[in-house]
């Protein structure tokens, strides 16, 4: 009995460990756990705002913080958490698109059909202007098609 008991705790936290492991390949997060780098879902979706929520204003979704702007806020996502949830996981729109996982800037975003996505932009590279100046359906298809298997990854 003792070694069955062993066994189901080694399968417990080999399932916990792939379950986190999953977690982070869907969700562009750390090791801290927080989403959008502190900045609001709400802001972004219902405001059209990059807003850095704080830390009176959490709750918790799947095992990830989500940070809020306010206590209306956060009720807001409790009520309905996945609306609220970044598309492809908080990755960059144009990285899924092309195929890859990349940061973003959480100030360079856009809201259209009811969802936002978050792009990369450095020095080099400004994916969301690459993102405008293409045909917003034909690149969330492909970045749907793409998300499929870079989101298990």
């Amino acid at each position: 009995m003792n070694k069955l008991i062993q066994l189901t705790v080694i399968l417990f936290a080999f399932l916990g460990t792939n379950a986190m492991a999953q977690n982070k390949a869907a969700n562009n997060i750390d090791d801290s756990k927080i989403a959008l780098q502190g900045y609001s879902p709400v802001s972004y979706l219902d405001l059209g705002l990059a807003q850095k929520g704080v830390k009176e204003y959490k709750a918790t979704y799947d095992g990830i913080a989500y940070y809020f702007t306010s206590a209306d806020q956060k009720k807001t996502f409790e009520a309905n958490p996945k609306k609220y949830l970044p598309q492809y996981g908080g990755y960059c729109a144009f990285g899924v698109y092309v195929g890859a996982k990349f940061r973003v800037d959480p100030n360079k975003f856009v809201v259209k059909d009811g969802k936002y996505f978050l792009y990369l932009y450095d020095l080099e590279v400004d994916a969301q202007q690459l993102w405008l100046d293409g045909n917003h359906k034909e690149l969330v298809k492909k970045a749907d098609d793409n998300w499929t298997s870079l989101s298990k990854k």
